[in-house]
């Protein structure tokens, strides 16, 4: 190495920037409608690293799907609900803004989408499904993740973490 400094992972993370996070404040990362639970652990992980909050609905494998993907040594924001669509229903009179991940012809591609500026509901489908039906009415902006390849979609994980580091501003 031509006197390159490597910095120790404790420097890293000393400078990190300390922010307190607190619950339903900003970013909440919605896959409401799971099929596959090895990518919540992921999610969460991102959500974690961007200062977010999971919100996942009540199944009885959610939890040990959680456990078995979630590395990190702390306890993690994740907020379990009943209803997907009451969830979305609420956040939207609270004026939050309801960004759905989906194909659709009005959708926003991500690298046009800005950071989020006020509480942001990112609301994920799933990989075979994508959102059901009776939930697009309650999204205020679509957003599309460009692929140049065969595939129709990403795993929830991948999308989720994309569009959570967008809005966040961090990409």
């Amino acid at each position: 190495m031509s006197g390159a400094w490597v910095r120790t992972r404790d420097e890293l993370r000393a400078q990190r920037r300390r922010r307190p996070h607190r619950c339903w404040d900003h970013l909440l990362a919605a896959p409401l409608w799971p099929k596959y639970g090895v990518n919540l652990g992921t999610l969460l992980r991102t959500c974690d690293a961007v200062g977010a909050c999971l919100v996942v609905p009540r199944r009885p494998w959610i939890d040990e799907a959680l456990a078995r993907g979630n590395t990190l040594r702390r306890p993690s924001c994740v907020h379990r609900i009943s209803s997907p669509l009451d969830l979305l229903a609420a956040q939207g009179a609270k004026d939050s803004a309801i960004l759905g991940v989906e194909l659709a012809d009005d959708a926003v591609r991500l690298g046009d989408l800005p950071a989020a500026r006020r509480r942001t509901v990112i609301v994920l489908g799933n990989e075979s499904d994508g959102i059901p039906y009776d939930a697009l009415p309650l999204l205020d902006t679509i957003v599309e993740i460009p692929m140049v390849g065969s595939g129709l979609s990403l795993n929830v994980a991948v999308a989720g973490s994309l569009v959570l580091y967008r809005l966040a501003g961090l990409m």
